[in-house]
């Protein structure tokens, strides 16, 4: 018989390799989607997300102790106390990645009814699109942006 030995794995370097051990899983996008709809409640995820409650209570942990949500305990009368989960300020700021997601799916797979959610300003209802933004406050086309590696992430 073999032995393989493990060795434990050293935080990756990469930005994007780190995000995704927090945001990587299947329901956290959906569990944040809810978030960001007013959902704070385990009950009240689970029953819109249709997630089996050991999955939701792992995905929910994982961005609690990332930092992304917090737990905030509250009773109902005559209940025992729960916790409901609230987004912190890192958490909010994921709305630009999630709305990044929402408009590449309205784009490169849509659905035949059109979009489930539009974004718009909330002074002039303008419709509103992510896009990447130079210092200066100038939008930069796709084909303008260079992903230059740095010493921290040898190539």
């Amino acid at each position: 018989m073999t032995t393989v030995s493990r060795t434990p794995r050293a935080e990756p370097t990469c930005s994007v390799a780190r995000a995704l051990e927090v945001l990587g899983e299947r329901w956290t996008f959906l569990i944040l989607r809810e978030a960001f709809s007013g959902i704070t409640r385990f009950a009240d995820f689970r029953a819109a997300l249709g997630v089996a409650p050991d999955v939701l209570s792992d995905r929910l942990a994982t961005l609690v102790q990332a930092g992304v949500l917090e737990k905030q305990p509250y009773r109902e009368p005559g209940a025992r106390v729960r916790f409901s989960y609230h987004l912190t300020p890192a958490g909010r700021e994921l709305r630009v990645v999630l709305c990044a997601l929402q408009q590449w799916g309205d784009e490169h797979v849509p659905h035949e009814a059109g979009p489930t959610i539009i974004r718009r300003t909330v002074e002039g209802n303008r419709p509103v699109r992510v896009a990447f933004v130079d210092d200066t406050g100038s939008e930069v086309p796709l084909d303008g942006v260079a992903l230059i590696h740095t010493a921290a992430y040898p190539s």
